[in-house]
């Protein structure tokens, strides 16, 4: 009996033993994730800041160089916030970030392409090289602004739509409201109460009705249709 009392006793060790391994990794990992994000952030503010430092204080190619890299990294990254975001509460969304996925290839294809050439030492060459440089960066630039523009403009749609809906509630609220001519609830007359048979407490039938909706609270979002405009 002492003897399964032991093993008892050591299976519950070594799974406490086991469940704290477990537990201390996860939250190492948690750590080392949330540190790599701040380092990957911290990189990219001061790559920004070094971009638009050099689009504004120098010429020739290293500055539209820096050019090309600020305008293309400042307009995927606004599209990616706005679609990311939008899908939260308009789930057709969905489409629109796997194009701009596919989108973002290139442009990481591109944004890697002009990094490399600021360390080129052959100027002239880059040089020549820049006019398809500006047209690519300006056909994914547009293709990104354009996601990002339908997406709001789809965003806003809505809300313009859901306003003026609510706007027409209130109005026949408040026109009920101003109906002077209707009496209270409390000046209305009591009916008498006619009386009941007895009864031999049979069970009573389940309502039919439908249980009543959750009432909505102010500022909720609705969640929107899946089709596209």
């Amino acid at each position: 009996m002492e003897a399964a009392f032991i093993i008892v006793a050591l299976v519950l060790l070594f799974a406490f033993l086991g469940l704290g391994v477990y537990v201390t990794t996860k939250v190492v990992k948690g750590v080392a994730r949330g540190v790599d994000r701040t380092i990957t952030q911290a990189r990219r503010t001061v790559e920004d800041t070094t971009l638009k430092a050099r689009s504004f204080g120098q010429v020739g190619v290293p500055g539209a160089l820096a050019t090309l890299r600020l305008d293309l990294r400042n307009s995927m990254r606004a599209t990616q916030q706005a679609l990311y975001e939008g899908v939260q509460t308009d789930a057709s969304l969905k489409e629109s970030i796997g194009l701009f996925e596919r989108l973002s290839a290139h442009g990481h294809e591109l944004d890697d392409e002009l990094k490399r050439l600021e360390a080129e030492p052959d100027r002239q060459r880059t040089a020549a090289a820049l006019p398809d440089l500006r047209e690519r960066t300006a056909r994914i630039t547009q293709a990104s602004d354009s996601l990002r523009w339908a997406a709001r403009d789809r965003a806003r749609r809505f809300a313009e739509d859901d306003l003026s809906h609510l706007s027409a509630q209130i109005d026949v609220e408040s026109g009920a409201l101003r109906d002077w001519s209707r009496a209270p609830a409390d000046d209305l007359p009591h009916a008498t109460p006619t009386p009941t048979p007895p009864t031999w407490n049979t069970p009573q039938p389940a309502a039919l009705a439908e249980p009543t909706p959750p009432p909505q609270y102010p500022w909720q979002k609705t969640r929107r249709p899946e089709a596209t405009t």
